[in-house]
């Protein structure tokens, strides 16, 4: 698969955003000038929240993370493949859900790694798929033709032969007052090729946006013209399902790509051609290994120095703690000897006993538990 050789080039440079503010940042906070010898990544959906509620006793298991003064003194983050808003707004979220100070640089989103891409397609015109805001997190990352999937539908007449059913969603389509500067295009999109498709979140109205991502990818970036070559298509995720506030796991965005690969390859004499990002790609968990050395304190022994490695060897373990087996405890078993997974039964996974194809390392109730195993394990009062 072609998108496959940009896989080395675009992991090792998304850390670089936020480093500089982390690692200035934690440097002043942590009141132990001990390098921590452990981390913690987080899943969101199912372990954290349920819909926007907190579960599991979630915000004491963050507060247990900070000194009394509110300082942090373990180094954590988030690690979902959720998304479909900038870092910047679900880190402030997430702050107030939870009652502690989160940073951008402590989210890693599914699509967060698009902005490795933006090089390659910022002055190109891309579409952004799902819920949301996919125009605006686009436009953040620094591409600079960007137009979500719904202004695109927009303006091609007739594309969504149903459209005329979804009286529904008027108002919901175009809200052009929130982000005028990043979802209104400037330029005629309408006779242009897309030169990329990006699924940043999870697609609304499935029927429309697999109609019109078909046009667009059968006929090389132009609905309503002749077969042509496809453009790249990234999802940031490929999770089949995931738990929200109803009591039955929703089907998540790998659901979606399976059922636009299916209609795909029965209307194109070409298979589909994507890419996928977010947990269980290894890749992944390497990031957040990188981003969390930068969430800890600015000292650096000599040894780390001498072998221009920035605090890699100071980690002896780090923690992925999930609701979801093919997910979040495929990936991190996948990921190597320092990663340990600790899976809860508040989301997806609800068993009595471990996971049989993808056992965690631990298995407990809720995040609550496990952070108090992690401390209890790594002797922080």
């Amino acid at each position: 698969m072609r998108f496959q050789r940009s896989l080395a080039v675009v992991f090792p440079r998304i850390r670089n955003k936020f480093q500089s503010q982390a690692s200035r940042y934690f440097s002043s906070q942590f009141e132990s000038e001990q390098r921590s010898s452990f981390g913690i990544a987080f899943d969101i959906d199912g372990v954290i929240l349920r819909g926007r509620d907190p579960i599991g006793g979630s915000p004491q298991a963050m507060r247990r993370l900070y000194g009394d003064s509110g300082n942090l003194n373990v180094p954590f983050l988030f690690l979902t493949n959720g998304g479909g808003v900038p870092e910047s707004k679900r880190a402030n979220e997430l702050s107030e859900q939870l009652g502690v100070k989160i940073l951008p640089s402590q989210v890693l989103q599914g699509h967060s790694p698009f902005k490795s891409l933006s090089g390659r397609y910022e002055n190109q015109l891309i579409i952004a798929a799902g819920k949301g805001e996919p125009a605006v997190v686009m436009s953040e990352y620094g591409f600079k033709k960007v137009v979500s999937l719904d202004e695109y539908a927009s303006l091609f007449e007739n594309i969504d032969p149903l459209s005329e059913y979804k009286k529904w969603t008027a108002n919901q389509v175009l809200d052009r007052s929130v982000h005028p500067m990043n979802t209104v295009p400037r330029y005629d999109v309408s006779s242009e090729a897309v030169k990329a498709v990006f699924v940043v979140s999870d697609p609304v109205d499935w029927g429309r946006d697999i109609q019109v991502l078909c046009d667009v990818l059968r006929c090389g970036g132009l609905p309503g013209q002749e077969n042509g070559h496809q453009p790249p298509l990234y999802f940031a995720s490929d999770d089949l399902e995931y738990k929200a506030a109803f009591p039955s796991n929703r089907l998540g965005m790998g659901a979606f790509r399976i059922a636009l690969e299916s209609v795909f390859n029965r209307v194109h004499h070409n298979p589909l051609e994507h890419f996928s990002f977010g947990k269980p790609n290894p890749v992944v968990f390497k990031n957040a290994e990188a981003m969390l050395r930068q969430l800890q304190p600015s000292y650096h022994s000599d040894s780390s120095k001498e072998s221009g490695d920035s605090g890699l060897q100071s980690f002896k373990t780090l923690y992925m703690i999930g609701d979801n087996p093919s997910v979040d405890i495929k990936g991190a078993r996948q990921a190597g000897h320092l990663w340990f997974s600790i899976l809860t039964r508040t989301g997806v996974f609800q068993g009595k006993h471990n996971h049989a194809e993808f056992p965690a390392d631990l298995v407990v109730d809720t995040v609550e538990e496990a952070v108090d195993y992690i401390l209890g394990r790594e002797c922080v009062s």
